[in-house]
């Protein structure tokens, strides 16, 4: 190669380099320009692209910092707040019991009412443990084949109880065929409670609410659909957030750990939860791998 013809090559190679690090945006080379000055627009360029790229990352990662202690102090109220009700209740029934207010079937009637308190405030802590744990990658539990017309049946089974004192009426509606996926029974079981006890608070009575399975190219989703007020389209996501509750929702059952329990539970066995858009009531679908 002759030495021009080299020379209009390693043009061409350093102008190519240098609208890649503009982020391919347009070098314009004056003709007749010689190599040490086609080096220095290369460098400049560069310089400029790699500020800009550092500019931006940056940015985002300020961004990033601020939304995750944004999300820090909503959940630390959150938290804050559904500890702090049943602990005023406590303290005012055993302050009543302490000074003699309460005596004979009223103090019998507070104590009840403090062991029920107490009963929240472990459920809420022992949610809390767990899934911190889970989204810590904290897992040991044992995975296995699991049949799941028996797990929904007996979920269903077990949640027609408080669901008819509710006048909601609680179904299965499964395929002929096995269920089978690979998963850990109990944890599982875990996700249609949750599931379950959501629709059914939030369905009307004379309302009802529908357990479905079906297999599905390589794994096996589950659907709960219920008759509710439904959510804003909006809201879909955040509803798996922790302690996340709208304001139609909002109400002193449950801590607003459920769905984001579910959701931390089925992404550990490699599925994923998600509320089914464009549908009457809610219907929360979830999979499970085979």
């Amino acid at each position: 190669m002759s030495r021009e013809g080299l020379g209009g090559l390693v043009r061409a190679g350093l102008i190519a380099v240098a609208a890649f690090l503009a982020g391919a945006a347009a070098v314009a080379i004056p003709h007749g320009m010689g190599l040490t000055q086609i080096l220095l627009v290369v460098l400049t360029t560069g310089g400029i692209a790699l500020a800009a790229a550092l500019a931006v990352r940056l940015a985002m990662e300020e961004r990033a910092r601020r939304e995750v202690e944004a999300m820090r102090r909503q959940l630390v109220a959150a938290a804050s707040h559904d500890l702090r009700t049943p602990l005023a209740s406590l303290r005012l029934l055993v302050e009543s019991i302490d000074d003699g207010v309460a005596t004979g079937e009223t103090r019998e009637r507070y104590l009840k009412e403090i062991r029920t308190h107490v009963g929240i405030l472990s459920d809420l802590v022992d949610d809390l443990f767990e899934l911190s744990r889970i989204e810590a990658g904290d897992i040991s539990w044992t995975m296995q084949q699991v049949e799941l017309r028996e797990l929904i049946d007996e979920a269903v089974a077990a949640m027609r109880a408080p669901a008819a004192a509710r006048g909601v009426r609680v179904e299965a509606d499964l395929p002929a065929e096995a269920l089978v996926a690979r998963a850990n029974a109990e944890k599982v079981q875990r996700v249609l409670f949750n599931l379950i006890q959501n629709a059914i608070r939030h369905t009307p009575a004379d309302g009802s609410v529908t357990v479905r399975a079906r297999p599905l190219g390589g794994r096996v989703e589950i659907e709960v659909d219920d008759e509710g007020e439904g959510v804003a389209p909006e809201d879909g996501d955040r509803v798996f957030e922790p302690f996340y509750r709208g304001d139609s929702a909002r109400t002193e059952e449950g801590a607003g750990l459920g769905l984001a329990i579910s959701r931390a539970i089925v992404e550990a066995h490699g599925g994923r939860i998600w509320l089914e858009p464009g549908t009457p009531g809610a219907s929360v679908r979830f999979t499970l791998p085979y």
